[in-house]
């Protein structure tokens, strides 16, 4: 599926950028973010190994993509694939409402005071394949038709990408080095988790906050953080770190300027972008912001 990339001059003026601005919006892939790359090509991948059954620990946009696209495909086929969703006990109730509407009789949701655990242990007994993407390099190759989409923009200078894990930026790296490009990779984390970007401060020292309302960036121990920090460096991007204030505003700008109400989450990119810009970064070419969804 691919997605629409927007062109957005009047809020690139807004923000100072002389460099033409474009959204790529994942927030409108049939398989709700980002994660429709990835999660489908696992899930896929997996089908080939002789897999059918499936467990994932997430509340958000990982586990939405997973129900929605085993629903497609048990519609389609007569051997039914299984998934078994794991989230807290506490999970906010807008996002259960959204999962809710993905079971069925082969896709269920289960409360667990550890989900991680409770996941990850039901993948030791071999009842059920996790689907984690901040550790399985299967994922990173969902990314390939991610980056061709985006090379089809002329001179692509720069992407920020609203970062958890990381396993995005590294996939799309290692696809454009495939293309032959060399892109700007800019990660965005929150004031609440920020275990990438933190690298990218002189001094390695910012204030944390308990929480963020960009609630998807949460993978503190980020596995992937090495190879990230070197793919980023390499591509002459940055880390960048943004505070709920920031992030307000940002949606506010874009709602005024632009006309679309963006998520906490997808709103990070922007963020990036303006406190690069603020920082006379250089473009010498487009800059892309990765809309990830909600």
């Amino acid at each position: 599926m691919i997605t629409s990339q927007t062109k957005h001059q009047k809020l690139a003026k807004t923000l100072g950028l002389e460099a033409p601005l474009y959204f790529k919006r994942e927030d409108l892939h049939p398989l709700g973010s980002h994660k429709g790359r990835s999660i489908p090509h696992m899930i896929d991948t997996y089908l080939k190994q002789g897999k059918i059954d499936f467990v994932i620990s997430s509340s958000g946009n990982a586990a939405l993509a997973a129900g929605l696209y085993i629903k497609k495909y048990n519609r389609m086929h007569k051997n039914k694939l299984t998934l078994q969703i794991f989230v807290g006990e506490k999970i906010d109730k807008e996002k259960e409402k959204t999962l809710t509407k993905v079971l069925s009789k082969n896709i269920t949701l289960i409360k667990s005071k550890n989900p991680k655990q409770s996941a990850f242990q039901i993948d030791k007994t071999g009842k059920a394949k996790i689907l984690r993407q901040s550790t399985d390099d299967i994922a990173l190759f969902g990314y390939k038709q991610l980056a061709l989409e985006l090379s089809k923009i002329k001179n692509l200078s720069a992407i920020f990408i609203p970062t958890s894990s990381g396993t995005t930026a590294q996939g799309l790296h290692a696809a454009f080095k495939k293309l032959k490009l060399n892109p700007q990779i800019h990660i965005v984390q929150t004031s609440a988790c920020h275990p990438i970007a933190i690298n990218f401060s002189p001094t390695r020292c910012y204030t944390t906050t308990k929480k963020s309302i960009a609630g998807a960036i949460v993978d503190n121990i980020a596995h992937r953080k090495e190879i990230v920090i070197a793919d980023i460096k390499n591509s002459h991007g940055f880390g960048w770190i943004a505070d709920d204030q920031q992030i307000k505003d940002i949606i506010k700008l874009i709602e005024q300027t632009e006309k679309i109400k963006l998520s906490p989450n997808s709103a990070l990119a922007v963020v990036g972008l303006t406190q690069a810009i603020k920082s006379n970064w250089r473009f010498d070419g487009p800059a892309v912001c990765l809309i990830t969804g909600k």
